[in-house]
This record gives C-alpha cells, structure tokens and sequence, in this order.
C-alpha cells in the first residue's frame, strides 16, 4: 500500500485520522487510524514483611468505552515530547497517590496495531512512598492492593481482562521469578 492522504478528523490528546492509500491494483483505499502520543503502563508493587508475598496496587476503573468499570493497572498517555519516565511518576502519582523510588523497565508494547500507533512503556514500581496528586477529572478510581501470584493466575485464566494489565503482570511475574502452582 502506498500512503497517498492523511486528515485529522479528532485531536485532543491523541488524534483520529482518516489516511487513504492506493492499493497495488491502483484503487483507494481509506483507513481510520489513531495517532497517539504513547502511554506508560506501571507495576506499582508495596514492600512487604519478609516472606510475604509481593502485593500490587491495582484500579478499579469505569471505562466508557466498555459500559463497565474494570480491574487494571494504573496507567496513561504522555504529554507530547514527555520523557517516559517523568510520564511514569506522574501517572502513579496521580492514579495511585505513591511516588515510586525506582521506575525499573519491563519492555515495550502496541496497544492495538491494527488500529493505533499507540505505544505502551511498562514498569515496575518499587519504593512506594505516599505523595499524591490531584487525578484527572474524568477519572474514578478505586485503589486494591492484590497479590501478585493472584493476578498472575487471573492473568493466565482469563479472569484479569485488560491486556496491557495481562502483559504486564505476567512480565513482572517472570522478572521476579515467581512460581505459580497452576
């Protein structure tokens, strides 16, 4: 395919574009697509007492898209040219109300290829210490401290729904070696 147009239709934090492409038998093609600045996933783990299994903050979420509220990992989109990790602490800040001493990398993500170029950085929290922010105005959020061997499991059977979620515990999983008895 051979880009041929490119036309915003949407802007705010991210845009929707509609792009036409000529085809290799010469007809065009037109393809909604979201342009989006990139998003920062993180793994927000508390310390616990030795011995104790690693607990992970999660939200409870409404999402409108979906009609429900959903269990996920704090998470949110870059300002343009924010630098990954200054997008990281902000969002923990103001999703969770910690500010994590160490941001550590998990790897990188599409969110959704077919449909954006929406970039998703994960990370794993560690340090946590109280030192909120205000959320933003459109967000409704419950905080719940989970084991992380539980969503893990939930991760794998299907119970925790949200993929960036999925990736991200499983990854976080596999970095701290853990065990599951599944």
């Amino acid at each position: 395919m051979e880009p041929i147009d490119s036309r915003i239709v949407w802007q705010g934090k991210w845009r929707v574009l509609v792009e036409t492409f000529r085809l290799a038998d010469g007809r065009l093609y037109e393809r909604g697509a979201i342009d989006h600045p990139g998003a920062v996933v993180l793994v927000p783990l508390l310390a616990g007492e030795a011995g104790s299994e690693p607990q992970v903050l999660m939200l409870r979420q409404y999402r409108p898209a979906l009609g429900q509220t959903i269990l996920e990992l704090p998470a949110g989109t870059r300002e343009p040219d924010e630098a990954w990790l200054i997008c990281a602490q902000r969002e923990l800040q103001e999703e969770t109300g910690y500010r994590a001493a160490t941001l550590e990398p998990l790897g990188e993500v599409w969110a959704a290829p077919g449909l954006s170029n929406e970039r998703m950085a994960l990370f794993l929290a560690t340090g946590l210490t109280a030192d909120p922010l205000p959320m933003d105005v459109d967000e409704e959020i419950a905080v719940e401290a989970w084991p992380l061997s539980e969503l893990a499991i939930m991760a794998l059977d299907g119970r925790l729904e949200d993929a960036k979620s999925v990736v991200a515990i499983l990854r976080t999983a596999r970095h701290l070696q853990l065990t599951l008895d599944l």
